[in-house]
């Protein structure tokens, strides 16, 4: 029975990889008309379709919303009881029907053509109304539904998603979308996190600022580095300024050397020319720098050069950043 299953899994993913490969053949002067005039809208692309081709809709509104063409769906049915006020002359209204006869997307058709909105149809029949009365249609015809019966809506709704999703990147590209626009509609995603997020952000800073002077001992700084828990402390000029930084690699480090730790000071062991970064800058270019350098934690200092915060991979890891 299970080899059954697997043997119907294949045919049907089988039947709608070929729908949509031939819809390479089938984009033409067309694909470029839909795409300029929902690039030189004024306004914004109004997604609308019934059952099936409603809820690829709802998706292909959301995804070009989320790469820089804005978007959203409207029920048809909703539309002649309201909704249709949503919809402007500036817009782009984006039909989808397989049938190309959706009763419910016809019935707001004349309204959308006397507010002289343009309208894009997507159907799988070039002869229907739908594809007749767009300004611009899109074929999404296929050789057969992958449901056995030919019925339900399988490789078509399959073919509409993916030239959705052709319409989505190819404004993306031509829109110049930068992963950093992404990241904009995406702040609480891993990605806005990642490209979001500031040092500034995730530092430590204040009272949890692990900060000695030159003059202490090594053990005091220890007893502070531990206090503070960031596995690292800074040593400051007496004007502030930094001086150097002293971290648990450092520690290990120094055992192998003839130093009597008890009497040591901290400037006699410090790194005196610390990696530091600026404040105001990304979480993921410290990444990159702590990566890059094989170092655990980074501070952060103003434009004189004073210690203004501390973070470690640890606060990388919570942020998500990493």
């Amino acid at each position: 029975m299970s080899h059954n299953h697997i043997s119907v899994g294949q045919r049907v993913l089988e039947i709608e990889a070929r729908a949509v490969d031939a819809l390479k053949d089938s984009l033409d002067t067309s694909f470029c008309a839909a795409c300029d005039l929902m690039l030189n809208a004024k306004g914004r692309v109004i997604v609308t379709g019934m059952g099936k081709s409603g809820h690829v809709g709802s998706k292909l509104a959301a995804t070009l919303a989320s790469t820089g063409t804005p978007s959203f769906f409207v029920h048809p049915g909703e539309a002649s009881h309201g909704d249709l006020g949503m919809i402007t002359a500036d817009d782009v209204v984006l039909a989808l029907s397989n049938s190309g006869e959706t009763a419910e997307v016809l019935a707001i058709l004349p309204v959308i053509k006397r507010k002289g909105t343009a309208l894009v149809g997507m159907t799988g029949r070039p002869q229907s109304a739908l594809a007749q009365l767009s300004d611009v249609h899109l074929t999404v015809a296929v050789a057969e539904e992958a449901c056995p019966h030919n019925l339900a809506p399988t490789s078509s709704t399959t073919a509409a998603l993916a030239m959705g999703d052709a319409l989505a990147i190819a404004l993306l590209e031509a829109r110049g979308f930068t992963p950093e626009d992404f990241a904009l509609s995406h702040p609480g995603g891993s990605l806005g996190r990642r490209l979001l997020l500031k040092v500034d952000d995730i530092m430590h800073t204040g009272e949890q600022l692990p900060v000695v002077s030159t003059t202490t001992s090594l053990s005091e700084a220890l007893l502070e580095m531990t206090h503070k828990g960031l596995g690292m402390t800074a040593i400051t000029h007496t004007d502030g300024t930094l001086a150097g930084i002293f971290t648990d690699g450092d520690l290990r480090r120094i055992l192998d050397r003839d130093i009597d730790i008890r009497k040591a000071t901290i400037a006699e062991v410090m790194v005196s020319d610390p990696i530091t970064i600026a404040q105001g800058h990304l979480a993921a270019e410290a990444l990159q720098i702590m990566e890059n350098r094989k170092i655990n934690g980074l501070m952060v200092c103003d434009s004189d050069g004073k210690p203004l915060g501390a973070f470690n991979m640890q606060d990388l890891l919570r942020a998500g950043v990493v």
